[in-house]
């Protein structure tokens, strides 16, 4: 049983041309995160502050594992993917060094919440 909480405010996921720099309008929020490959950056950040010239996919919910969690830790992104994905809900994964987040769009946040609940996860 794992303890999540579910994040308020409304995220966006936006691709960006591989190695640019950070653009002006990215800012802190409760969760932004930066990945850089060889063929894209994505930004996950706060919808609201996302031009709209920009490719972004809007309207995702983060549900946050209560960390810290430890390295060696096994089956914790699986035990909140596994319930989603027989529940229908598609998942963004998304992990820090403390902890693990799961987006899910804003219209599947509730049977998210249940799927997770009926596992045996509390959700604040």
């Amino acid at each position: 049983m794992l303890d999540l909480v579910v994040l308020p405010e409304r995220l966006a996921v936006c691709r960006l041309p591989a190695g640019c720099a950070l653009p002006s309008w990215f800012a802190d929020s409760m969760l932004n995160s930066v990945t850089r490959s060889a063929d894209e950056t994505s930004i996950i950040c706060d919808a609201s502050i996302v031009p709209p010239d920009v490719r972004a996919e809007s309207g995702w919910r983060a549900i946050k594992v209560a960390g810290p969690l430890g390295f060696g830790l096994t089956g914790v992104l699986l035990s909140v993917a596994q319930p989603l994905a027989e529940a229908g809900v598609s998942i963004f994964a998304l992990s820090t060094y403390d902890t693990d987040y799961v987006l899910v769009k804003d219209s599947a946040l509730g049977a998210a919440i249940a799927a997770l609940s009926s596992a045996g996860h509390r959700i604040e």
